[in-house]
């Protein structure tokens, strides 16, 4: 976003997108002035330059990226904007860092209304200065109107982790707790009913949300007794925890009734022939605990607004097939295809 200010000001309110933005001249110039300036504004953004020099705290560096690609671009609880900043601070949490900065690529279609774009820059401003993070650098390209569903966003985030601290999958231990945030397929089911227009008697909104303050209470009520943690966003909780298996040499066995799922998403995904388990979640995780903290963490959890729904639902076995099982309450269960993302048959 290397560019100056000029004058000149785009018609935000009723113009749109059309090539010129993309060629890297006065347009391309305003658009990103009017635009993206003034949604993320911050002191090194200010500096117009190609890049962003930015200090670092002793200790190390944690560094992710990300393409963000959803239809429809608004749905019930956020937007594409929204999604791409806490779904990137969420990765950088996950290992316990504390998230500082991010970049922001944009890939829009000619055609693409300003209004629309401003409300997504808004959006992602909002959700970084809420994170106490800055957007301090990043491109825009325009494409021709068909080449792209509207907007892609891509992303990078940094954050700083402090010395000593590794969480990792393969530090999971037999006998481990498996904690979860709070109710599944959130975010996945208000996305699919926005897409499909669905007619439900409550609607659904998504949980996308940025997980920085519930992984620091948690860090501090269960320090390094917390092994590893993942946000279950695309294939949901079925595939972080296959993952998570895989990468360790456990198993987890699971209580299914022990799993918060809001009684309307397991309507919804009952009628639409989905399993909650494997639908995307933006605003919640999934932690691998040592069992003498896992109380505290627990109460921890419970106690952010965040985690207010958090549950005990399983531990790690040992299990070289690295199964995930899924018990219920008649003694019957399931095991959980990491690879398909279909159930397996039923076991006893």
């Amino acid at each position: 976003m290397s560019v100056k200010a000029y004058q000149g000001k785009l018609d935000v309110d009723n113009g749109r997108v059309d090539l010129s933005h993309g060629s890297g001249g006065r347009a391309m110039a305003q658009l990103i002035s009017c635009v993206f300036h003034q949604a993320f504004g911050n002191e090194w953004l200010a500096r117009c330059n190609d890049q962003a020099a930015f200090d670092v705290a002793a200790g190390r560096m944690v560094m992710t990226t990300d393409g963000y690609v959803v239809s429809p671009l608004f749905f019930p609880g956020g937007n594409i904007g929204s999604l791409a900043v806490h779904g990137t601070i969420n990765d950088v949490v996950m290992a316990g860092a504390r998230p500082l900065y991010l970049s922001a690529s944009f890939i829009i279609e000619e055609g693409f209304r300003f209004s629309d774009l401003r409300t997504i820059a808004q959006s992602m401003g909002e959700a970084a200065r809420a994170a106490g993070v800055y957007i301090i650098t990043g491109d825009t390209k325009v494409v021709e109107r068909g080449k792209a569903d509207g907007l892609f966003i891509s992303t990078t985030g940094i954050g700083f982790l402090a010395d000593g601290l590794d969480l990792s999958a393969d530090k999971a231990r037999i006998g481990d707790r498996v904690l979860m945030s709070g109710s599944l397929g959130d975010h996945g089911v208000a996305i699919m009913s926005a897409r499909q227009h669905a007619a439900l008697q409550v609607e659904i909104i998504s949980d996308s949300a940025s997980l920085h303050d519930l992984v620091a209470v948690m860090m501090t009520a269960g320090g390094r007794g917390i092994r590893v943690m993942r946000d279950p966003t695309r294939g949901g909780l079925a595939a972080a925890l296959n993952e998570i298996a895989h990468q360790s040499g456990l198993g987890f066995r699971l209580q299914e009734a022990a799993i918060p799922i809001k009684p309307v998403v397991a309507a919804t995904c009952e009628l639409l022939g989905l399993d909650p388990i494997h639908v995307a979640n933006e605003g919640k995780l999934v932690a691998i605990v040592a069992p003498d903290v896992a109380d505290a963490v627990l109460a921890a959890m419970k106690a952010h607004p965040l985690g207010c729904d958090a549950a005990d639902i399983g531990e790690a076995v040992a299990d070289e097939r690295k199964f995930v099982q899924m018990a219920t309450s008649f003694g019957g269960g399931r095991i959980v295809d990491w690879l398909s993302g279909e159930q397996l048959p039923r076991i006893c």
